[in-house]
């Protein structure tokens, strides 16, 4: 495997800020802990961010295409050739993702990981919102040979990394597309967690019952060619996709740099599985938007010890489950910052009402006196 050299994460644990977090929460005018998971949402993001004062600034989607040679197996419901389609159907503003991108004011672009279409073909080659980070035309064929040469799989990782540097805000969601991406994170899930390859597979775009079976089928046989590869960043190479590898680099980089990693679902999440197994402490950086109904996804949460905001039983990807459970993150700073204390208010805790009780004299209002 070639060199790469990938940068460290700070250690964001801090008993002294978290407890400082805390009780900022706990001051506020609501009994303690009433607001649940938003208040450990933020004192997570004070801790990513080492301040008491957590805010969301600049959010940024970046979709990573690409196409995976894997899928000439019938492995999905759909051509690759929808990877292609879908990809101008963002830059042209009509994918659900744009729709939510717009809703939130969340800057979106979208990453040409490897998709196998020459978008110059389009007249887009130099669309504003197309990166073009292109490590070859699609995935090669993993049932056969290694899905990405090492080279090829090394550039991925800094590509990604390369698209996280030129992020602004402090937040990243890493939407993807690409026809057969399910199969590459379940191949992902199955070697990295050593977990039945069965158990990781679900329907993709919409397999039937017939269709589900011949891809457990071929991915089954493609584990078999890979069964001894066992290092993170071999077992990305043989059966990854460069989407997921570039997310993958993107998540260590944003990391790295001390930013919020708003994780979408199953394909997003296998990215951030790998991103952990090569730099451990990146999970500690991840919020989980939300629990795909991918069957492997609770997996993949299982194996990142990850609690989702959201059970909305989605699984279209782009990142679309991130981009609805960001408002619960602007919510969570704005509770830190923006709601009174008891003090500020003037009301009374209960510790005071009690100490007010207990010092209060006795007297005897029978009869009026």
């Amino acid at each position: 495997m070639d060199r790469l050299t990938l940068p460290t994460v700070p250690n964001i644990d801090n008993p002294e800020l978290a407890a400082k977090l805390q009780y900022l929460l706990d001051d506020k005018t609501k009994p303690p802990g009433s607001l649940g998971r938003l208040e450990s949402l933020a004192v997570q993001i004070g801790l990513i961010q080492g301040s008491t004062a957590p805010k969301i600034e600049s959010p940024h989607i970046r979709v990573f295409a690409a196409d995976h040679g894997l899928t000439k197996h019938g492995t999905s419901a759909f051509p690759s050739e929808v990877t292609a389609q879908m990809v101008l159907n963002f830059l042209n503003g009509g994918a659900a993702i744009n729709v939510l991108a717009c809703q939130h004011n969340i800057e979106l672009k979208v990453v040409d990981a490897g998709v196998a279409t020459d978008f110059a073909e389009f007249g887009v080659a130099n669309h504003p919102q197309l990166l073009d980070y292109k490590v070859r035309m699609g995935s090669r064929d993993a049932l056969t040979e290694s899905a990405m040469s090492s080279e090829e799989c090394v550039q991925a990782l800094q590509s990604g990394m390369e698209v996280a540097k030129q992020l602004e805000g402090n937040l990243f969601i890493a939407g993807e597309m690409g026809i057969g991406n399910t199969s590459a994170a379940s191949l992902l899930l199955a070697k990295l967690e050593d977990v039945p390859i069965a158990e990781c597979i679900g329907r993709g775009t919409g397999l039937d019952d017939a269709g589900l079976q011949h891809k457990i089928k071929v991915l089954s046989d493609v584990l078999q060619c890979h069964e001894q590869v066992t290092t993170p960043l071999e077992v990305l190479a043989k059966v990854g996709g460069l989407e997921i590898a570039m997310m993958a680099g993107a998540f260590i980089q944003a990391a790295s740099d001390r930013r919020i990693l708003l994780v979408d679902g199953f394909i997003a999440s296998s990215a951030l599985l790998v991103a952990e197994r090569l730099v451990p402490g990146v999970v500690k950086f991840a919020i989980f938007a939300h629990h795909s109904v991918e069957p492997g996804h609770s997996k993949m949460l299982a194996a990142l010890n990850a609690e989702p905001l959201l059970g909305f039983n989605m699984r279209l990807g782009e990142g679309t489950g991130a981009a609805l459970a960001y408002p619960l993150l602007q919510s969570a700073c704005a509770i830190i910052n923006e709601m009174a204390s008891f003090s500020d208010a003037g009301i009374s805790t209960q510790s005071e009402l009690s100490i007010q009780e207990d010092i209060a004299p006795i007297t005897d209002t029978k009869d009026g006196q």
